[in-house]
């Protein structure tokens, strides 16, 4: 399907590309390098559905190719399953998360592609989505109280149904680590001795790419939470505490001890291109989140994680990185029987197993969802979330949207470039002063 350009869309509306990107708080070379996101209007229909049938538009950003599969033969089986029809609007990734508040605010698909946290709530706070109340009234029963939580608005009003979480964690080849005879590192100290002797070994020790901005995130939100806890982190996203703090400065430290074994050339590079370097044997261990998977070759079952490792002992390791993916309803889209028809079955372990079945390294979050067919990855990733004492969403989740683009994302990729500790959590305390409003 064609996508329209900006300018043609402002144009209909006497807006400007200057007025819109100053009110999106968003600078021009977003637009510059990614397609406006837009849905195929025309093919909702707001008075069907009543019985189970009609049409829906969804808004994808599974965009790479296993779940771009896994959505479809998601769509596909809800045609079988409720005899509605799903047009599928997908979007690259990262332009979709770029692109996410213009969408909203123009011609949204019906039901679309989102996580839980911050974000999630923020969209609901301005009126850009419709509540779910009605849906999760017969679904509610399927999903653990943690899941509702991650799925209710400021406003106490459900906006949000989970189909999946997910752990980050350090992944590798266990034939590269048994051949070398490494072991999974339980404290920071041991990491370091880790990645000395990788280095060694001739291997580059830690693959890392932040040429989308957003990897990065995971590697200080784990920082973060290993060095001053789980409450001081959610805190920090909601500016309750300052990035200037001596707390913060110390994690960025921390992060600037692993720089000799992080990969030189990260800021060019996309997350799957330093996936490769793990599935191709050059790179020791990678922290990413399990969809990391997606990039071994079909079959291949040699892969595993360990937990990021303990750094003050007074603080531990239980809390761990597990984000939650979705579906969101938009305003248009509310006014769509079919659509809340579609959600209604997107809430069934039905249908979570069968975007399971293509996308296997996710861990399902409906209560009736088959475990059966779990591999290894997943069992462990199941195992991993049940056992964690605090689950953090991710900063471009947990914090105000403007602040984890415009301020956070560059910022650690300046940071990336030249160390300068000082210098970045100022940087960043300026900035969230201005974003935050305190």
């Amino acid at each position: 399907m064609p996508t329209p350009s900006l300018d043609s869309l402002l144009s209909n509306s006497g807006m400007s590309r200057r007025t819109v990107l100053r009110a999106a708080g968003l600078g021009a070379g977003v637009f510059a390098a990614a397609p406006l996101l837009a849905a195929c209007t025309g093919s909702s229909d707001s008075d069907s559905g009543s019985s189970g049938t009609g049409t829906v538009t969804f808004g994808s950003n599974g965009s790479d190719e296993v779940p771009k599969k896994a959505y479809a033969d998601l769509m596909a089986s809800a045609k079988t399953a409720e005899n509605l029809t799903v047009k599928i609007n997908t979007v690259a990734h990262n332009d979709f998360q770029n692109n996410i508040n213009n969408y909203l605010k123009g011609s949204p698909d019906d039901v679309f592609t989102w996580f839980a946290g911050y974000r999630m709530k923020s969209y609901a706070k301005q009126g850009l989505v419709a509540d779910i109340d009605d849906v999760w009234d017969k679904v509610g029963s399927n999903f653990s109280d943690a899941f509702k939580t991650a799925s209710t608005g400021d406003d106490g009003k459900k906006y949000f149904i989970p189909i999946y979480n997910y752990p980050w964690g350090w992944f590798y080849r266990p034939s590269v680590w048994k051949e070398k005879g490494y072991t999974a590192p339980k404290t920071w100290d041991e990491f370091i001795t880790l990645a000395k002797k990788m280095k060694t070994d001739g291997l580059n020790p830690i693959a890392f790419a932040d040429k989308d901005g957003w990897p990065a995130f995971g590697t200080f939100d784990y920082l973060n939470m290993r060095i001053n806890g789980y409450q001081f982190h959610v805190d920090l996203m909601a500016h309750k505490e300052s990035w200037a703090d001596a707390k913060v400065q110390k994690v960025f430290s921390a992060w600037k001890e692993i720089f000799p074994y992080q990969s030189a050339d990260s800021l060019g590079r996309t997350w799957q291109e330093a996936a490769q370097t793990i599935v191709k044997k050059t790179s020791g261990m990678y922290l990413l989140g399990s969809f990391v998977g997606q990039q071994w070759p079909t079959g291949d079952t040699d892969i595993d994680f360990f937990t990021f490792p303990e750094i003050d002992s007074a603080v531990g390791a239980d809390a761990i990185e597990a984000p939650i993916d979705g579906f969101m309803m938009s305003k248009k889209g509310g006014q769509n029987k079919s659509a809340r028809k579609l959600m209604e079955y997107l809430a069934t372990g039905k249908a979570e197993d069968v975007y399971l079945a293509t996308d296997t390294n996710d861990v399902a979050a409906a209560k009736d969802a088959s475990t059966a067919k779990y591999n290894a990855l997943q069992k462990k990733a199941a195992e991993v979330i049940g056992s964690a004492k605090n689950i953090s969403q991710f900063l471009d989740r947990d914090a105000e949207p403007a602040f984890a683009n415009n301020a956070a994302l560059p910022a650690f990729q300046q940071f990336i470039k030249d160390g300068d500790v000082a210098a970045v959590t100022k940087n960043l305390e300026a900035q969230a002063k201005q974003i935050y409003g305190s």
